[in-house]
Parts: C-alpha cells; sequence; structure tokens
C-alpha cells in the first residue's frame, strides 16, 4: 500500500457475520443510489463531455426512483449540479476516478432495519503501479463518515462489481478476478469460502470462470452474470463460434446450468444477447447488456444503437414486469471501461449502525 496517498487504517475489529450482517440482493428497497462524477481525464482520452452527459442521464433517470448522491471534486461541484436534475444531491469529495461500484463501500443489512458498510482494500483493479498511486482507495472510508455508519475495513482485496449476491446466501463471482495474483495472491477457493462468509453472510459461491474478453478489470462477473432474482440468473449470451466471448460465455452458462444456490435451488438462465464488437482505438469495448442497476421500481440499462438493443429491453422488461426499465445511450461510457452497473452502489433501506 505504499503507493496509497491516503494512509488507512485496516485492523479488523470484527467481521459483519459477528453482528448478524450480510449482503442484501440488489432488488431491495433502497435508501440511496452513489455515484462518482468523471474526473480522470485518462480515462476517455478522446474527451470527457460525452461520458459526463452520459452519467448525468444515468443519475438523473435513477433519480426519478430514489435519492442519487454524486460525489465530485470540490472544483467540478458546479459542473455536476449543472449537468444534473435538481434531484441529484452533490457531495463535494476528493475522488480520483469514476467506478462507484467498485470503490465505494458494499452495503449491509441485518434483518432488523439496520445498515453497515464494508471497506475492502482498492488497488485499481491489480493497477496500483500503472495509476501511479491515483486511485480511490479512501473513498468507502469517506463514504461512510458521510454517513455516520459503521465501517467493517475488510484486510483483502474485493470490487463490488466481482461479486453479485441473491441476498440469501448465494455470491457470483469469477475464478479469474478473485485468483488474480494482482489482487489476493495465493488465495484458495476455501479462504473465499471464509472470508466472504464473514463479511458478506456468503454461504455458497458460484464460480464462473473467465469474464469477457478486453474487460479492463479482467474478469467482473456483473458485465457476465447477475441475479435477477432468488433462482434466476441473467447471463452474457455470445452465439458466434468466432467471437472470443463465445466460450467464456458457454462456459459460464454451462456450469450455471449445474449449479445449486444456497437453497439447493438449480437455476433458471435467462439469456442476454451480445451487442457487435465497438472498439476506441485498438480496444475492444466489453459491451455487455448485463451491466445494468436495479433501482425501487425501476431497472437502469444500456442501449448501443445496436439491432439487438430491442431484444435486450424486451427481455429485460419480461425478467422485471414490476419496474418500469430506462434505456440509456451508453457507449460513451463504456469508452472508459464500465457500464452503468459500474457507476453506481446501492444503499440499501435503514438505520445506520453507530460506529465501533
Amino acid at each position: 500500500m505504499a503507493n496509497n496517498p491516503v494512509p488507512l487504517v485496516r485492523i479488523p475489529v470484527r467481521a459483519p457475520s459477528c453482528d448478524g450482517l450480510y449482503m442484501p440482493a440488489e432488488w431491495e428497497e433502497h435508501e440511496a443510489t452513489w455515484m462518482t462524477w468523471p474526473c480522470k481525464p485518462s480515462a476517455w482520452p478522446f474527451g470527457m463531455e460525452k461520458p459526463k452527459m452520459a452519467y448525468a442521464e444515468v443519475a438523473k433517470a435513477i433519480s426519478r426512483f430514489e435519492q442519487v448522491h454524486m460525489m465530485a471534486r470540490p472544483e467540478l461541484v458546479d459542473e455536476a449540479r449543472a449537468m444534473c436534475d435538481d434531484a441529484v444531491n452533490i457531495i463535494p469529495m476528493d475522488t480520483r476516478d469514476s467506478w462507484a461500484r467498485d470503490s465505494a463501500p458494499t452495503f449491509l443489512v441485518d434483518g432488523k432495519g439496520r445498515v453497515a458498510g464494508v471497506d475492502w482494500v482498492f488497488n485499481d483493479w491489480g493497477h496500483i503501479a500503472r495509476y501511479e498511486g491515483k486511485y480511490d482507495e479512501a473513498m468507502a472510508l469517506n463514504v461512510l463518515e458521510y454517513l455516520e455508519m459503521r465501517r467493517y475495513a475488510a484486510p483483502f482485496i474485493i470490487e463490488g462489481g466481482g461479486i453479485h449476491a441473491d441476498g440469501e446466501g448465494t455470491i457470483l463471482t469469477t475464478e479469474q478476478v478473485q485468483f488474480d495474483p494482482r489482487r489476493n495472491a495465493g488465495f484458495s477457493a476455501r479462504d473465499y469460502e471464509k472470508l466472504l462468509a464473514a463479511y458478506l453472510g456468503t454461504k455458497k459461491i458460484i464460480w464462473l470462470g473467465n469474464g469477457l474478453e478486453d474487460d479492463e478489470t479482467h474478469g467482473h462477473v456483473d458485465i457476465l452474470a447477475c441475479f435477477v432474482r432468488p433462482g434466476v440468473v441473467m447471463v452474457h449470451d455470445c452465439t458466434d463460434p468466432e467471437n472470443h466471448n463465445f466460450k467464456v460465455s458457454q462456459d459460464a452458462i454451462k456450469r450455471l446450468e449445474e449449479a445449486k444456490d444456497a437453497k439447493g435451488r438449480s437455476f433458471e438462465i435467462i439469456r442476454m444477447p451480445e451487442p457487435a464488437p465497438r472498439h476506441v482505438g485498438d480496444w475492444r469495448m466489453d459491451l455487455s447488456y448485463i451491466n445494468f442497476y436495479i433501482c425501487n421500481g425501476g431497472i437502469v440499462m444500456s442501449s448501443f444503437d445496436d439491432p439487438v438493443d430491442e431484444v435486450a429491453y424486451e427481455r429485460m422488461c419480461a425478467a422485471f414486469p414490476d419496474r418500469k426499465v430506462i434505456q440509456i445511450p451508453s457507449l460513451d461510457i463504456f469508452a472508459g471501461g464500465g457500464g452503468i452497473h459500474c457507476i453506481t452502489q446501492q444503499q440499501p433501506k435503514g438505520t445506520p449502525l453507530p460506529v465501533f
């Protein structure tokens, strides 16, 4: 952690599971959504105006359903306020990037109306040296201090985009991301079973293999597969054998077909089509309809100016018949290396547990 610009104390006092806390499903009621205003030009070398407009559209869409807290560097507060709806709460904060899913806290609940947060070690997806220490390791701490909410400092690396929960003890993740030697070198599947049980209340891990090709996070599950409700999983379905993602998605589908969740259920699988490849320079964007966000009464998902946008929209509406689905053009977000789910983090409904 030598490159960390903000020294953090990471002495685990106790694990969240000791206090009855667990990770709820994303579809459970939210208090708010957290986002971060774009501030890193190197993430969008072809300009930041369009990405900022896209972030603002996502924030405005979510604000139709629930409170949105947009963190922004002090010098960018006025810009963020001008581009976002008045319903979006702009919070001055020393941010260094704009992927709240991975650097904001993972929020937990105790089933009694109380909420706390896990502050994972964050090292820019294993890229500390590449980014010379300019990363958001302090974001989770800052958010939890703002909320005056209990913080559980995890002594290992996890990113929010690398896990997805069904709220009943089952977690989806990938071997590629969790066994990455740049993250938790030497950890075994058994190590993760113990650690995620302690920090997320996990009872069963569903291990998928690799994430999508060209994913800058090296394997995040939230562009490959996600829970729609307990026992139902939506998965990225590449059907072209010549496409690099064909083996990835077909392997994921096979594993899901053979798996059972923490309750012993087999999975119903909803297949979501892959949009046509798009490039930024020589880099192929990891476009995926799986990277959507569930909010109170709504779904905010991507469109890519692609012929299968309508198919994806119809399948999303069928998967969530009780929610209003809003589709937002997202190529300018994905050009930075992530999507709508990557730029959002849900705070469950409830009263903050007091700090230790």
